[in-house]
């Protein structure tokens, strides 16, 4: 786990910019202040910017969201501080935000189409000792409908409407989060299973989750 320490000072400065960017939960403060995420930056050119409020390339031309994003995505879960759920996250990607909210919930399963990150994600966690994250090759509008019910389900990028094959591996008392778009901005859609909605603004692009598993990569 000595890998996954954060600098102090270099941290502190990223938890008080996110603050002043919106993000007031104190449990995903407190993951983000704790966990570097040099970790999960392949290219080591770029370790310099991973306590920047930046996006960051990685493989198979996917990104590493801003941490202000990833911050307003996490909150937008409403996680327990008893740290009892289960969570599904749809879009693996670096496996940065998987591991913040591995911090917060009981387990993560996490979905990814490129069959790269996937591999690279199940050796980095095995690496790193993220004993409580799951990773599937599979295209992430299916879920995990095997280890359905969950407690939370995140998309970690955008779409114009909510999959319902997601909505339908919601437990009871269960929550979505989704970024939306209408092609012009993008807001926090919070769905509950009883049906109660709501969208909260989120002040930057998110690149589309794509449908179907990757072909190549």
């Amino acid at each position: 786990m000595a890998d996954l320490i954060a600098d102090p000072f270099r941290a502190a400065r990223l938890v008080l910019h996110l603050r002043q960017e919106g993000v007031s939960d104190g449990g995903v403060l407190e993951a983000m202040e704790t966990l570097d995420r040099t970790a999960f930056i392949d290219d080591p050119a770029l370790a310099r910017l991973a306590f920047e409020d930046c996006v960051l390339p990685i493989p198979c031309g996917q990104v590493i969201l801003r941490p202000a994003a990833t911050g307003h995505l996490l909150q937008a879960l409403s996680l327990d501080p008893k740290r009892a759920a289960r969570v599904l996250i749809v879009g693996f990607g670096s496996g940065y935000s998987s591991a913040l909210a591995a911090q917060l919930s009981a387990s993560v399963h996490a979905v990814e189409r490129f069959r790269g990150l996937a591999e690279a994600g199940k050796a980095r966690c095995e690496r790193l000792s993220l004993g409580n994250i799951m990773i599937r090759h599979e295209d992430g509008f299916f879920g995990w409908p095997e280890q359905a019910p969950f407690d939370r389900i995140l998309l970690t990028g955008s779409v114009t409407e909510v999959p319902e094959m997601l909505v339908d591996q919601l437990g009871r008392d269960g929550l979505l989060v989704a970024p939306v778009t209408d092609g012009k901005s993008t807001s926090i859609l919070r769905l509950r299973t009883d049906g109660l909605r709501d969208k909260r603004p989120l002040f930057t692009a998110l690149p589309p989750l794509i449908e179907g598993r990757a072909k190549v990569l």
